[in-house]
């Protein structure tokens, strides 16, 4: 909960916050819903440890919901999809690899629906050996960072992406 707090904290960006937290919500009902009944009764040790935590996360935030008084928990995509897959079975390079190449996928689907480029190219540098590269020093040159040295501020890039839901014509909805 407390990297949980502290990328709440972090994101001073209405949009982003708005948008991390609803992939995070998504993502702990998919878990409830989908992974955790598959999943049921094959844990290890680290994978137990991560499904109690998960729910008592789901828990404080069903509280947080009925609650009047200052939101503790948010739900943010981050720190739940790690959780989730660390209760998945997963380690934690293959977790990495995973965020990022979502992230990839996410930015290539934009271009694609902004008319960027096609959805030929889009495929062809997803499964580029190139990217693979890319993503794998990517995560060697951050893997030894705490959470308190992980962030970057662009304050212009902030106030671009905080303004986008007012703009009279946007280009995407979300």
């Amino acid at each position: 909960m407390d990297l949980d707090n502290d990328l709440d904290a972090s994101t001073p960006c209405t949009v982003a916050r708005r948008s991390s937290v609803a992939q995070g919500r998504a993502l702990l009902s998919i878990w409830e819903k989908a992974f955790a009944i598959s999943r049921h009764g094959q844990y290890s040790d680290d994978s137990l440890e991560a499904v109690t935590c998960i729910e008592t996360f789901a828990k404080d935030m069903k509280i947080a919901a009925l609650s009047q008084d200052v939101v503790t928990v948010n739900g943010h995509m981050a720190p739940i999809w790690g959780v989730v897959c660390l209760a998945l079975g997963l380690n934690l390079e293959e977790v990495g690899y995973l965020f990022l190449l979502n992230h990839v996928k996410a930015v290539l689907s934009a271009a694609v629906r902004a008319s960027v480029m096609g959805p030929y190219m889009s495929h062809s540098i997803l499964a580029s050996e190139q990217l693979q590269t890319l993503v794998k020093k990517s995560l060697e040159a951050v893997w030894f960072l705490q959470p308190e040295d992980a962030g970057q501020v662009v304050p212009a890039l902030d106030l671009w992406l905080g303004r986008h839901e007012l703009l009279y014509s946007r280009i995407f909805n979300s």
